[in-house]
């Protein structure tokens, strides 16, 4: 499996005082194994929470769903996240609940990746 990590930066012009109405600091995870891939983000002012965005299949990106949650590539990705001290993982269901936390369980083998 691939890891890329990169910093992004979101704001507003600064002010006369240097200031910002708002920013975001974070990162972007991609996790990929080969025409698959999965995107996380991680805000620097919450160190120790993680969210999983959408995965990729073929050039596709699509909104996760349960069964993706058991695949290879998500349980090795959720662990990656884990050992940084990503305590707090949660993933976009696209059910109407926005961030369902992750369950802590094995993978049930590669369904498909």
């Amino acid at each position: 499996m691939k890891i890329e990590r990169t910093r992004h930066v979101d704001a507003s012009e600064q002010d006369e005082s240097e200031g910002y109405d708002y920013y975001y600091e974070y990162d972007i995870y991609r996790f990929t194994d080969g025409s698959a891939s999965l995107a996380a983000r991680s805000y620097v002012d919450e160190p120790h929470e993680a969210h999983f965005l959408s995965i990729e299949e073929h050039g596709r990106s699509r909104t996760l769903v349960d069964a993706d949650l058991k695949r290879w590539l998500f349980q090795t990705a959720q662990l990656h996240l884990r050992s940084e001290g990503k305590t707090d993982l949660r993933w976009l269901s696209g059910r109407g609940d926005g961030y369902e936390p992750v369950p802590v369980g094995e993978a049930e083998g590669d369904a498909g990746v």
